[in-house]
């Protein structure tokens, strides 16, 4: 199905494409206002189910709300009228993503160093604080959910599957999230919370190191299986202990095992690396428009600004999160059929 948009009219101009997908796209645009860049993912609505209708226009007002140095930076989103078409404008980080700058690692034989590893980490720990203390739990933190700006720091971002929870001690039941970074208790079709982020945060530190993913097959089945009852192969030797002993940490197959992301932080092998980033973080302030700022004015006749509740909050009584739709992973795992997915 055609999904690209042409913004032009309301004033930007595309410079590239980033993707495309059967319901959406994503491509860099300059505005030509005043200049920014940015990325636009644009939403066809109608061709997603009522659900997944709410998860598009959720990701808005979690952006909107979400503040920190190490998160996407929200700009700003709107409904084009007559195309049910949501675009949501991000901060553009030139770096690309953190899984593009693993395979073009891979393909060079060379390694990140511990002293970039870790730098990552700490920044990804930072990012997984802020957002678990929003009660934001993210549930599809991978690689290419990671993105890098111009200074090579690291900023998570896509929240389109992210879940708003009552309390710290909620837990969401729905079965979503790409399979390769799926925890234990996800892949069990169990209850779970902040941990389950961690588990994939674990993921994608050992896939810093090893240049592949913890645990993959062609068969979500079998992926399942590996992931609730196989050990990952070892990290290389020039890895520190430190290091080596966080890993284990994030990747233990109990999630009540698993540190929160403030334990990560508060790892003595991790201050050294907090105590650089002291020295060279950003402004909190990212350029962005403090939560709370009502949201943009209508650039032209026929688009609307997305504004309201949102979508999905659960009520104060509400203690667990749970939903009657599966996502196509799950249906597939029932089937047995071939995984095929980034």
């Amino acid at each position: 199905m055609e999904t690209e948009l042409d913004l032009s009219g309301l004033g930007f101009t595309t410079i590239s494409r980033l993707g495309k997908g059967g319901s959406a796209t994503t491509q860099v645009v300059r505005d030509s206002a005043d200049g920014r860049i940015c990325v636009a993912k644009c939403v066809l609505l109608d061709t997603l189910s009522k659900h997944h209708q709410e998860l598009a226009k959720q990701e808005v007002f979690l952006l909107q709300a979400l503040r920190h140095p190490y998160v996407v930076t929200y700009c700003e989103s709107f409904f084009m009228d007559g195309t049910a078409t949501l675009v949501i404008l991000t901060e553009h980080c030139e770096g690309g993503d953190l899984r593009r700058l693993i395979l073009r690692t891979a393909g060079s034989a060379s390694r990140f160093t511990e002293d970039q590893v870790m730098m990552w980490l700490s920044q990804i720990a930072l990012a997984l604080q802020y957002i678990h203390g929003k009660k934001v739990l993210h549930r599809d933190l991978k690689a290419s959910n990671l993105f890098l700006d111009k200074n090579a720091a690291v900023k998570l971002g896509d929240f389109g599957i992210s879940k708003v929870l009552e309390g710290t001690a909620d837990f969401a039941a729905t079965l979503l999230g790409t399979p390769y970074y799926m925890s234990p208790e996800v892949c069990c079709n169990e209850l779970y919370s902040w941990k389950s982020d961690i588990w994939s945060f674990g993921c994608v530190l050992y896939e810093l190191c090893m240049l592949k993913r913890p645990f993959e097959s062609e068969k979500l089945p079998v992926l399942v299986h590996m992931i609730t009852n196989d050990l990952y192969d070892p990290i290389p030797d020039l890895y520190s202990d430190g290091l080596r002993s966080l890993l284990c940490q994030m990747l233990t197959k109990s999630a009540a095992a698993r540190p929160f992301a403030d334990e990560i932080l508060d790892n003595s092998y991790v201050h050294s690396y907090m105590a650089k980033l002291d020295s060279l973080a950003p402004d909190l302030s990212c350029g962005r428009t403090p939560p709370g700022t009502p949201p943009a004015t209508s650039r032209a006749p026929g688009v609307f600004a997305v504004t309201g509740t949102p979508p999905g909050t659960p009520p104060g009584s509400q203690k667990l999160v749970s939903c009657s739709e599966q996502s196509s992973a799950a249906a597939r795992a029932a089937s047995g059929g071939a995984l095929v997915l980034d």
